[in-house]
């Protein structure tokens, strides 16, 4: 029987290999992160239930909910970059073969590369590399820069830009094939603002050791960056929601699980708290202040 599955997937790595330019390999200390929330509900239970339950991650082609840009109908946005990345390989293919995104942690942030995604993330182990492929900047941009585990000129791309936003300064991962917590994921890194909770004891079920990362806490001193950065609105929000002038991972979550609040609204409100609940002055190569955030996208 043929393995269509599996040359849809060779077809798609061997078309974004003939269009990177010479690099050396992925850096050995570097990782791949899968950035989620992990308490946000799935037919009423958290995420990290589902996700330790099925053992499987999976696309947004088959959840239907996204962290990012999110368009997967016939037709759509997300459709049109996949094609032209992946050389149409899954283009008639179904939603449970279409790759998974991620982002290289080119920088080795505790937290993972893509924070605005998620506020805990999983760390692939080093052999997923092989089939997985990059690009720079998001896909959202339809990028023309692209990168394998052998050649990965994207690194020093990224850290030549000095004005990009904390949040757009990662180099997206495409992982092509199933992602299995037991057999492809070495850690999974939550927020400490869960510890203690429910998710706590939900990700002691994980067959992965569970890692915390620093966290992050918006207070509300910092509030009105949110209106800068995100709108106004936003700021309304992050006063509305927060508990004792204070916003976590948690609270975000908990919010968002009310259904009371515009899911994009709530995505946003997390940006701030990823962007603005955190010093992000010590980090390795170039960042931007508070009022240079407003380049960055929703």
């Amino acid at each position: 029987m043929v393995d269509v599955s599996g040359a849809r997937r060779r077809l798609a790595l061997a078309h974004v290999a003939s269009r990177v330019e010479a690099g050396p390999p992925v850096p050995p200390s570097t990782s791949v992160t899968v950035h989620f929330h992990p308490d946000r509900l799935v037919a009423g239970r958290p995420l990290l239930e589902v996700l330790i339950e099925e053992n499987l991650y999976r696309s947004q082609f088959v959840t239907g909910t996204s962290n990012g840009g999110f368009d997967p109908a016939p037709g759509g946005r997300r459709r049109a970059w996949e094609s032209r990345m992946f050389g149409g390989a899954y283009d008639d293919g179904p939603a449970s073969e279409r790759p998974i995104y991620g982002s290289l942690n080119h920088r080795l942030e505790p937290a993972g590369g893509s924070v605005r995604f998620g506020s805990s993330h999983l760390v692939l182990r080093g052999d997923v590399l092989p089939r997985t492929t990059f690009c720079y900047p998001d896909s959202v941009h339809e990028p023309t820069a692209f990168g394998t585990s052998e050649r990965m000129p994207l690194v020093e791309t990224a850290l030549s830009h000095h004005d990009v936003d904390v949040l757009d300064d990662y180099i997206e991962a495409h992982v092509h094939g199933p992602l299995r917590l037991d057999t492809d994921v070495e850690a999974l890194v939550l927020d400490p603002s869960f510890r203690g909770t429910e998710l706590d004891a939900i990700a002691r079920r994980a067959p992965v050791p569970v890692r915390w990362h620093h966290g992050f806490e918006l207070t509300s001193s910092r509030f009105d960056h949110c209106a800068d950065y995100r709108g106004p609105h936003i700021a309304d929000l992050a006063r509305s929601v927060a508990r004792d002038g204070r916003l976590t991972a948690c609270i975000v979550g908990q919010a968002a699980n009310t259904g009371e609040h515009d899911d994009q609204h709530v995505k946003q409100l997390w940006h701030c708290v990823a962007r603005f609940g955190h010093d992000w002055s010590d980090r390795p190569g170039p960042t931007t202040s508070p009022a240079e955030g407003r380049i960055g996208r929703g």
